[in-house]
């Protein structure tokens, strides 16, 4: 009488792939060698091996299914070959720690999940000696570059990712594309970060990493910005900063600001605009920051004698 497969992975004949493979996960950890020391467990370990090698290959199992083991083994006629040709013989390849390595991703899980200390096991999570069990990837961080005009008014930014994904078998993956939608908020600050939790790559042995996106702001040709203070900075001559002038800004919302300069501008004068700045969360004292002009002077490379005097007259 042949090897019945079913038994050794203690299933019946209707067993789902999920059965075989749930059944192959339990009994494979019971007999590991690692872990399981009597006499048998060598034996059984490479029976389920085995069993699981048949069982879970669709072209195997249905031979076994049908032929039992002397025709898996010895081979078959291929019902759907005109020639006549017979299946090849299966022969287990005796290794079974290949099986167990190619089902968990590792050849020996019990270093990851628990330690041998003096015939104690550590099983984590407050068991004999509170060691934790898979162990989280460390985060994925990414800059979130953001054009200041979307941060103003808030944007929804689309960013394409590629990760390892465990495929239905439960220990094989494969690459797949995913797109996560950044809601960006107006009143984000620059360095606001954005958590995807647990969209790293998948394994058997980890808990996939949190996807991280920090919000950067675009150079922008204008305006910077200070906390949620926007920053601008007018060019003016030297005339412009002792007599006064005008300043013409174009906001990120695409309104005009005209803002009079009448004070003397001199080094590290600012011209504050309040409520312009950027958009405050909710329940701050006012509800935007505020827009700072500040200057750069520009200075006379040269003065004619009579300018000089002039300048004396009314300055001096």
């Amino acid at each position: 009488m042949g090897i019945d497969y079913y038994g050794v992975l203690e299933i019946n004949r209707n067993a789902t792939i999920d059965d075989i493979k749930r059944s192959y996960r339990r009994l494979a950890l019971k007999y590991h060698p690692e872990f399981n020391k009597t006499d048998l467990a060598i034996e059984n370990f490479k029976q389920i091996s085995e069993a699981y090698d048949v069982l879970s290959d669709l072209k195997k199992k249905s031979v076994y299914d049908q032929f039992g083991e002397e025709g898996l083994k010895n081979g078959v006629p291929e019902s759907a070959d005109p020639t006549g040709a017979w299946t090849q013989g299966y022969t287990f390849h005796g290794e079974p720690l290949k099986i167990f390595e190619d089902f968990f991703g590792v050849n020996n899980p019990f270093a990851e999940w628990f330690d041998r200390r003096d015939g104690e096991l550590d099983m984590g999570f407050g068991g004999v000696n509170g060691r934790g069990q898979r162990q989280k990837d460390p985060p994925i961080e990414r800059d979130l570059m953001v054009d200041l005009e979307d941060m103003y008014q808030g944007c929804i930014k689309k960013m394409k990712i590629s990760r390892r994904v465990m495929n239905e078998d439960g220990h094989t993956s494969s690459i797949r594309d995913k797109i996560l939608t950044v809601h960006v908020k107006p009143e984000w600050k620059e360095g606001t970060k954005v958590i995807f939790p647990k969209e790293g790559d998948q394994g058997p042995n980890n808990i996939p990493a949190d996807i991280v996106f920090i919000i950067k702001d675009k150079k922008h040709p204008r305006f910077h910005r200070v906390g949620y203070d926007l920053i601008f900075t007018k060019e003016v001559q030297l005339g412009e900063a002792l007599t006064g002038c005008k300043v013409d800004i174009n906001t990120l919302d695409g309104r005009e600001l005209n803002v009079p300069i009448n004070e003397v501008v001199r080094p590290g004068f600012e011209k504050v605009i309040l409520g312009e700045g950027m958009l405050m969360p909710a329940g701050r004292e006012r509800p935007r920051g505020n827009l700072v002009i500040r200057f750069d002077i520009v200075f006379p490379t040269s003065l004619s004698e009579e300018k000089k005097i002039l300048i004396r007259k009314s300055l001096l």
